[in-house]
């Protein structure tokens, strides 16, 4: 389906900015999460309807974190153009996010189902709750692999786990083993986008030549970074704090120890791509479809981390 999640007629015309900030905040953006909405849903006979309404609601909570989480960074583009904060004040792109996230209520109310706005709103305080532990997180140079899991599977999987389980639940299909596995498969794929995400901050397989080293010259340091850390020295620590480029990094871990640290990196989470493959097969059992679910979603774990097609 070509679903366009945002029109100027789904929010008031007496808002003008409003709509031109969502003009330029929707505008550009891949849409991942929904076209994920659709490959699971496009074996559970759900209506052309409330297969749109649940990309549209996924889209809407995902753009109003970014909304939010750009102001908190004080990242200054957005899709390549200028953040909604630095464009139309913070003011603006808070109550921009608020607002979003209002509509996703009123529209799933519209629809009926409780269960799928009961969920829907846990995903939502739990993005706030993993924004609240990530900030708490900035210049905790101890920060281990653990505390970060749990910031990832807040911010980032939940995303993941309603784009798994939402059409289940649209389609009132309520079985608890199936959610149990599809909760667990979307932990693995957020953990896996977010970790290779903190790879490209350290210029690894960096295809999308994103702005390399940001998150340590702010202040946090990632899952990577926190499995280099650990190694270091005390002096090599505080050099590697305040690391500028990645030349510095490596000339302060060796460059044959930062392949090194890689390598296991990428093993790590090889057997997390496994684990994943392993789950799908006992949801295709227990959703009885052993074709197009298991196609369109076998290949999502791989592509999540290494960002390139299996």
């Amino acid at each position: 389906m070509d679903i366009k999640y945002y029109s100027s007629r789904d929010f008031p015309s007496y808002l003008p900015k409003l709509n031109a900030l969502y003009d330029d905040l929707f505008t550009g953006g891949k849409g991942f999460r929904s076209k994920l909405v659709q490959k699971v849903s496009s074996h559970l006979n759900l209506s052309a309807e409330k297969v749109k309404l649940l990309c549209q609601t996924i889209e809407f909570i995902h753009n109003a974190s970014l909304l939010h989480d750009d102001l908190i960074d004080r990242s200054e583009l957005r899709r390549s153009k200028p953040a909604a904060w630095l464009k139309y004040t913070p003011e603006y792109a808070v109550l921009a996010g608020d607002y979003l996230l209002a509509r996703v209520m009123v529209n799933l109310s519209s629809n009926g189902n409780i269960k799928l706005i009961e969920y829907t709103a846990n995903v939502i305080s739990d993005l706030l709750e993993g924004e609240w532990i990530q900030d708490s997180l900035i210049f905790d140079w101890g920060v281990t692999l653990e505390q970060l899991s749990k910031v990832h599977n807040l911010k980032t999987s939940s995303l993941f786990k309603w784009c798994l389980r939402s059409p289940f639940i649209a389609g009132e299909n309520y079985d608890e083993r199936l959610h149990e596995l599809l909760e667990e498969m979307g932990s693995i794929l957020g953990a896996l986008f977010q970790r290779s995400d903190d790879l490209l901050d350290f210029g690894i397989r960096n295809k999308e030549q994103k702005i390399v080293l940001s998150d340590l010259k702010s202040g946090y340091l990632n899952s990577f970074g926190s499995q280099i850390m650990k190694d270091l020295s005390s002096k090599e620590k505080e050099q590697f704090k305040t690391c500028q480029s990645l030349l510095e990094v490596k000339r302060i871990v060796g460059e044959d120890n930062f392949d090194k640290k890689v390598n296991n990196f990428d093993t790590d989470n090889q057997k997390l791509i496994d684990l994943y493959s392993h789950l799908l097969l006992e949801v295709c059992r227990i959703a009885k479809d052993e074709g197009a679910l298991k196609e369109n979603l076998s290949p999502l774990a791989h592509l999540m981390y290494w960002r390139t097609k299996p």
